[in-house]
């Protein structure tokens, strides 16, 4: 499995770029950026999906782009795609002037299997930051979104966050 990492978006958000060298399938994770950051990093590689470990706006606002210019599909935990589409979320990140995330192709629980070629992802519900924040597990590999960080976890003072189930997870 190939793993290139980009920083997009004007919140510094870490995108992943996982391919499988020998079908040219690929995967997206937390596409954060404008299509034009991300596109020209795919290396030639067919997209099967574009995966959000959480629906805030920073780590989402490329997705429905992006799953234009692929034909990827949009994978959301389940919890997040819920909490996401009610208006009274949606209403306060609009006045933060944040994006939300569109409806997932597939609304994905703990323990499923995200394949594309050779690239095998566990999904691992972990939420906290978001009620459907995911990480996602490929051995050597754990992509976290924003559940943790190097020295410190996500913040859980935004509407869904919850200390208790963060450091649960």
């Amino acid at each position: 499995m190939k793993v290139k990492q980009i920083i997009v978006g004007s919140m510094g958000v870490c995108c992943y770029i996982l391919g499988c060298e020998k079908t040219g399938l690929g995967i997206v994770i937390d596409p954060g950026g404008s299509e034009d950051e991300i596109l020209p990093e795919l290396d030639g590689l067919n997209i099967k999906y574009i995966v959000a470990t959480h629906g805030h706006a920073d780590h989402v606002c490329g997705m429905a782009a992006l799953r234009k210019k692929t034909s990827g599909r949009t994978v959301m935990h389940l919890a997040d795609d819920e909490f996401f589409s009610q208006s009274q979320v949606r209403q306060f990140f609009s006045h933060l002037g944040l994006d939300h995330a569109p409806p997932a192709d597939i609304k994905v629980q703990d323990g499923d299997i995200l394949e594309a070629g050779g690239v095998r992802l566990t999904v691992l519900h972990t939420p906290g930051h978001t009620p459907g924040g995911i990480c996602l597990y490929s051995a050597p590999h754990l992509f976290t979104g924003d559940t943790l960080f190097a020295g410190g976890v996500g913040r859980t003072d935004l509407p869904g966050g919850s200390h208790q189930q963060l450091f649960q997870s």
